[in-house]
């Protein structure tokens, strides 16, 4: 194989599954495998323009006579929160981030199995072994970096940060145009805290603070309510045939 070939990008489809999102529907994926000889700039190009990033996969749904997954990207600099979102933020104000390189832990693995144990019993991730958390958190070939939110509890000092309480964790790539958010996950416990969303809000706002435009937020899928949340931060831009393409206040839920 030729260096030019190791750097070209090989191109794969899943065998048809049922579909997680629409029942009755089908699912295929097209991916490729991300490694470290492929160019930055092709990866990110994959990640900017539709593509998904899973450890060391990225893919893209190919789905026959199907379309209702589209890329859903917040327009940072323009996005004002609504009430009901400044009222999550506002909730969680006992809540401090700290960003970290994608190095696993115990801590967050208990976290994330009590979220999904929670939350997502049935789902593609129910049988993830603390083995599969670190290939999650620790495969990749871009930047990547996790965010820990700790609950501060009252006299507490920042260097006490480790011992606080871990409420929430968002797994991201760093891309040249925004922040992908990867994977997040919370405390089942506070489901009724928002802390879905203002991890959301706060990913926003890292963003606007560090300069970049924009923060991908996957698939939105029309006809899924577990999909539906994603329509809210707006403005967004959602990925079409040719081009991205803006949404704004109430159009097009």
């Amino acid at each position: 194989m030729t260096e030019q070939q190791k750097k070209f990008p090989e191109f794969y489809v899943t065998a048809p599954q049922p579909c997680p999102y629409l029942p009755g529907r089908l699912e295929r994926k097209l991916f490729t495998h991300l490694t470290h000889d492929k160019p930055p700039e092709l990866v990110d190009r994959l990640l900017t323009t539709g593509f998904r990033r899973s450890q060391n996969i990225a893919y893209v749904p190919y789905c026959e006579g199907c379309q209702a997954c589209v890329s859903v990207r917040v327009l940072v600099n323009e996005f004002e929160p609504d009430r009901s979102m400044r009222r999550s933020w506002n909730r969680n104000s006992s809540l401090i981030a700290q960003r970290t390189a994608p190095t696993p832990t115990m801590e967050q693995f208990k976290l994330f199995r009590a979220y999904i144990d929670a939350r997502h019993s049935d789902g593609g991730m129910a049988d993830m072994t603390i083995l599969d958390y670190r290939m999650m958190v620790e495969d990749t070939v871009i930047e990547t970096f996790l965010t820990e939110y700790r609950q501060k509890p009252a006299n507490a000092t920042d260097l006490d940060f480790d011992s606080w309480p871990l409420k929430a964790v968002a797994l991201c790539d760093r891309l040249t145009d925004g922040i992908s958010m990867v994977y997040s996950f919370y405390d089942p416990a506070d489901a009724d805290a928002g802390l879905g969303t203002y991890m959301i809000l706060e990913h926003i706002a890292f963003a606007r603070r560090i300069g970049l435009p924009h923060v991908y937020l996957g698939y939105w899928i029309e006809g899924s309510r577990k999909m539906a949340y994603k329509t809210r931060f707006k403005p967004q831009e959602r990925l079409g045939p040719d081009r991205w393409e803006r949404v704004s206040g109430r159009d097009q839920e």
